[in-house]
């Protein structure tokens, strides 16, 4: 295996990593802090489709970590990109607290499917409303597929099996947008200057986090609170670069071993 180079960026997953809705992962605030304290580039990645960018930029500061709005990359993000690019008119299938990243999106007359975690839209009414849409030849779009989430009174499913029903249903393949697709890590670095040989990205979710970053040439840590169930590592290969029981002890890990 080629020799590993420096470590010049973090990726920060969000959800389940650093806050659990509006509570903080212990002790996560500081060990930010700590990993600010040192050269390397961080910069924060979700795909988290239940509420703006704006709104999560106002969690995080409720929740006192020191984070700006540029150095957040969402799969909304990715979404709306994607979508300007194909020129289409999405049925946006998105929690309604995620519309504002949608805003001057032509959304009338719909000719696409954009889908991501929107319980209260997940009715039999509106689903097949999608469906027909897609068997009319409508692309889907995916904001990710993730299986499933961790909510304060519990896991609750995600956007994926929504996704896999609409492509069950029509014979069809979603493009997916978020994590753990490459193209989403490779976006999240543009503008760094880093290269993903020089990059560890530290999340919950064994496939989505860590499997996505390794595949895109990162290294990955996976913390143990969130979504993290026992035994996750062994679901993927290769396995995470470090497992841990929470973020801060990923940044100890880093200020120790890695710079």
């Amino acid at each position: 295996m080629a020799a590993r180079r420096a470590l010049k960026a973090v990726l920060v997953d969000l959800s389940g990593t650093l806050h659990i809705e509006d509570a903080a992962v212990p002790g996560a605030q500081e060990a930010l802090k700590r990993l600010r304290a040192t050269s390397v580039m961080v910069r924060f990645v979700t795909n988290t489709t239940k509420e703006s960018k704006q709104d999560l930029l106002e969690r995080l500061k409720k929740l006192e970590f020191d984070i700006s709005e540029d150095e957040i990359f969402t799969s909304l993000t990715a979404a709306r990109n994607l979508v300007e690019q194909k020129q289409v008119r999405p049925m946006l299938l998105v929690d309604d607290r995620a519309l504002p990243d949608f805003k001057g999106i032509q959304t009338s007359d719909p000719n696409a499917v954009v889908i991501g975690l929107a319980p209260e839209h997940f009715h039999y009414q509106i689903l097949n409303q999608a469906f027909r849409l897609l068997l009319d030849g409508a692309p889907l779009i995916a904001i990710h597929k993730a299986r499933y989430y961790k909510r304060k009174d519990g896991l609750a499913l995600g956007p994926g099996p929504f996704v896999t029903a609409l492509e069950y249903a029509t014979d069809t393949k979603a493009t997916v947008v978020g994590k753990p697709e490459k193209t989403f890590f490779l976006e999240a670095l543009r503008g760094t200057g880093c290269e993903p040989e020089e990059t560890v990205m530290i999340g919950d979710d064994c496939r989505d986090d860590v499997g996505g970053a390794q595949n895109a040439g990162m290294r990955g840590i996976l913390v143990k609170t969130g979504k993290y169930r026992a035994a996750d590592e062994d679901k993927i290969n290769p396995a995470p670069y470090l497992t841990c029981e929470s973020f801060p002890h990923a940044v100890d890990h880093i200020l120790q071993h890695l710079l």
